[in-house]
């Protein structure tokens, strides 16, 4: 009987750490997280954003925190005007693609009111920054986001 026990309990061991070590990749290889938002021209912090996985299985980002914005969105239209920054959806329908980014989504870009499509969503150096490529029509621009530790 205790030997039972006892392999049961390295086999509760071995399975605990296996887990834990393939949460922690897919933690590296996934932009799911917290990431700082920079300014595209200034290269100033503006937000906390979370990117996370929505129920239809993509991935989605929203504002969790403000760093250099103004309070609420007075530029914004629609369903964002006048409303705080914190809670603005800001990245939707993400789907993976064949490279290992995410892409072929919609983005919108509060501070500035623009709607575009969220062309790519790229890990790079690691997994410690984010390139996020957004298009109006023809013309694209790629900015850059921090992993939060």
């Amino acid at each position: 009987m205790r030997k039972n026990h006892t392999s049961k309990m390295i086999l509760l061991s071995l399975l605990a750490s296996l887990s834990l070590s393939a949460a922690a990749q897919h933690t590296s290889a996934s932009p799911v997280g917290k990431w700082k938002t920079l300014d595209d021209k200034t290269g100033k912090p503006m937000t906390i954003t979370e990117i996370y996985e929505a129920k239809n299985g993509t991935l989605a980002a929203k504002i969790v925190e403000n760093l250099g914005l103004p309070a609420t969105c007075e530029e914004c239209s629609g369903q964002y005007k006048g409303k705080p920054f914190v809670g603005i959806v800001t990245l939707w329908n993400l789907k993976p693609q064949n490279d290992g980014s995410w892409g072929d989504g919609n983005g919108y870009k509060p501070s500035e009111d623009r709607s575009f499509k969220a062309k790519s969503v790229k890990l790079i150096d690691g997994g410690k920054k984010l390139e996020v490529k957004g298009c109006v029509a023809f013309i694209c621009r790629t900015a850059t986001w921090v992993r939060v530790e």
